[in-house]
């Protein structure tokens, strides 16, 4: 059993858990991910890493409430424990010394970045981090992003705070005005990826994505996670999750991410008749 040491709320449907696995923590390496599993009859989800603690044998992990079983652990507290927590998995980041990395994370993406950005800054490398959010109050890790960072861009739909717009905004001005940058790094919903795989593209910049939304078993064992990278047939589990944006088939990908919401889709609404079964035996019983 895993320990929920500390649970935060952060925005709409978001939370931090701190979570004590030991084992995971002495081997994890920025851009790699967790597989969780909260009841024995409970699904497998992969979660990226965003941060470790060697020491105090902990790592963190950031939630966002969008299914079934991630709706269940939203309502876990401190105190509680998941099943499994396995990892580290996944190829780490590959950090190489002497680049200027331009990191963008879409939202929930912030947190996947996170450890990538960091990892860059600590060998020396120039870090400028662009992340993004519907509005001000659903930006998340902005201090943490400034502590990795040697710059920190915002982008946030509503003008509330830094540019209106997306992340991919900044990025275009940055190109058209041909800032220095040696790897672009894009994590976040596939829709946002592959439009930064574009606008790159013709710069011709070294530019990944992390595949981890088409994710399931982790492993390479169930093959839901099969992408076209280039001619060549990827799992984003084992052979990622990072690869080349540019030779990232996203229209297969985004297809591929969509094959199971029929399943998806029915298991919350099971899920939700039963919690408001349970609440209306609570009502009555009072």
């Amino acid at each position: 059993m895993f320990t929920i040491l500390e649970k935060n709320d952060l925005a709409a449907k978001v939370y931090r858990y701190v979570i004590n696995a030991p084992n995971v923590a002495r081997k994890a390496k920025a851009g790699q991910f967790v597989i969780l599993r909260l009841i024995d009859d409970g699904e497998r989800i992969p979660i990226t890493l965003a941060d470790w603690d060697p020491i105090s044998g902990t790592i963190t992990l950031y939630v966002q409430a969008i299914g079934k079983t991630t709706t269940i652990m939203s309502q876990m507290k401190a105190g509680d424990a998941l099943l499994d927590v396995v990892g580290p998995l996944g190829i780490p980041s590959h950090v190489e010394k002497g680049k200027t990395l331009v990191a963008l994370g879409g939202g929930f993406g912030i947190a996947a970045i996170h450890p990538i950005v960091r990892a860059h800054k600590r060998i020396g490398n120039r870090t400028i981090s662009i992340i993004g959010a519907r509005s001000k109050e659903l930006l998340i890790m902005e201090d943490e992003m400034r502590a990795a960072s040697d710059e920190v861009r915002i982008a946030t739909d509503d003008g509330s705070c830094g540019t209106k717009g997306f992340v991919t905004t900044i990025l275009k001005k940055m190109l058209t005005t041909h800032e220095a940058m040696d790897v672009v790094l894009a994590i976040g919903p596939v829709v946002m990826m592959k439009a930064v795989a574009e606008l790159t593209r013709a710069s011709d910049v070294e530019t990944l994505v992390s595949l981890n939304p088409i994710m399931m078993d982790g492993t390479g064992m169930c093959g839901a996670c099969r992408v076209m990278v280039g001619d060549s047939v990827q799992f984003a589990c084992v052979d990622g999750p990072e690869f080349d944006a540019h030779k990232v088939d996203f229209d297969l990908l985004v297809a591929r991410q969509k094959m199971y919401s029929p399943q998806e889709k029915l298991s919350m609404e099971i899920f939700d008749k039963l919690c408001k079964a349970q609440e209306q035996r609570e009502t009555a019983a009072w």
